[in-house]
């Protein structure tokens, strides 16, 4: 076979992965224009275009603003994509983001010892530390107990989230006037010259600069690592092959319990990673609110995970994708629709790209049939050539 036709193969089954999630953001938005339609028909292509748009309507500072939230998407959907990939649900992100926050937040205010430009470095990963141990919890559960994942979650997300509102009222980042942490704008993300590109130049010649910070290069790397770590390392083969048969990994030698454990603690750091990401930039906040609800991107990144197909790469890109069109539906309140139609077309998306992926693997399915099924018809006629020769 020829490197030209290897080529066109590889690109052909790379079209075919991606083929599902752009079917599916096609019949997303298509449906997302009929809730346009039925809201307010006369503005109803004006909000398509708006959402079309996204950031872009924002001029170079909406792209850099989009580059922001995209960042913490892209971290809890590589923790959610991380665990699918080796068999596990992670739905604890929420908790993990919080105590990865927390644990940023009360570091950066306490270690003045920690030298300046070091400071976030110290401070980011001690949040993915954070998030580690956190992610243990249901990890040992499962492993060890043969407790559901999901469950475990679940309880370690409200745990996560009650137990953080406590160290928060009971430590030395608490503003009690504002019932949140206090700011930290000594421990922000650098920006890394993201600021100089993604900015608006304002007739007085002010630069209104976006929110974009270095988060988003730390967000991409982690997802390169993590790829490389699935696909290029023994130990994420063991991960992956557990997660596919626990019996048939425990006979090949693996050790299955520790499999699972090390797969929650990798998606919790990863999604305490986000929490860091988040808190810790921009340069004048944001503060932890002392509230009763549990961390928005945390389930987002199951969407974002799902839209990817949990891969690494795949999940950078659908997570500029959710953050994109998120934008684009904060504009929306310009044509006085309500801005949650937009969360409506990302469930949309969601729910057509796993319809879309089962057709696929329906057809593979079938594919995989007729072929063995070709290999043992041609397998019966060379047997059958012999036995002719010898009675002739």
């Amino acid at each position: 076979m020829s490197k030209g036709t290897g080529f066109f193969k590889a690109l052909g089954r790379v079209s075919l992965g991606v083929l599902p999630s752009l079917i599916a953001i096609a019949i997303g938005l298509a449906f997302g224009f009929v809730i346009l339609l039925i809201s307010d028909s006369s503005r109803a292509v004006d909000g398509l275009k708006m959402i079309a748009s996204g950031g872009f309507t924002g001029g170079m500072k909406g792209t850099g603003n989009v580059l922001y939230f995209a960042t913490p998407l892209i971290m809890t959907g590589l923790s959610v994509g991380f665990a699918f990939k080796t068999g596990l649900f992670n739905i604890g992100a929420s908790g993990q983001l919080l105590m990865g926050a927390f644990a940023g937040i009360y570091v950066a205010h306490n270690a003045t010892w920690i030298p300046q430009p070091m400071l976030w470095v110290v401070c980011l990963l001690t949040a993915m530390c954070a998030g580690a141990l956190w992610g243990m919890i249901p990890g040992l559960f499962k492993g060890l107990l043969n407790v559901h994942e999901v469950i475990a979650c679940i309880m370690c997300n409200y745990i996560g989230l009650y137990g953080v509102n406590y160290m928060i009222r009971n430590s030395n980042i608490y503003d009690r006037l504002k019932n949140q942490t206090v700011n930290i704008p000594h421990a922000a993300i650098p920006r890394w010259g993201l600021d100089e590109i993604f900015h608006n130049e304002m007739a007085s010649g002010f630069k209104d600069a976006s929110s974009v910070n270095g988060g988003i290069l730390i967000a991409i790397l982690l997802a390169v690592v993590m790829y490389f770590v699935l696909n290029r390392t023994t130990f994420g083969y063991e991960l992956k092959a557990c997660g596919h048969n626990r019996d048939a990994s425990r006979y090949a030698g693996i050790n299955e319990k520790r499999s699972i454990i090390f797969s929650m603690m990798i998606a919790g750091a990863l999604a305490g990673a986000a929490g860091g990401l988040i808190f810790l930039a921009p340069s004048n906040g944001p503060s932890i609110r002392v509230e009763e609800i549990l961390a928005p991107q945390g389930f987002s990144g199951i969407s974002v995970a799902l839209l990817g197909l949990s891969n690494p790469i795949g999940i950078i890109f659908s997570g500029l994708f959710v953050a994109y069109i998120s934008q684009g539906g904060f504009f929306l309140q310009r044509l006085n629709y309500m801005p949650e139609i937009i969360d409506i077309i990302i469930a949309a998306i969601i729910y057509f790209s796993a319809f879309a992926l089962l057709v696929q693997n329906l057809i593979a399915t079938a594919g995989r049939k007729r072929s063995a099924r070709r290999e043992r018809e041609d397998d019966a006629d060379d047997a059958a050539v012999p036995e002719e020769e010898a009675s002739t």
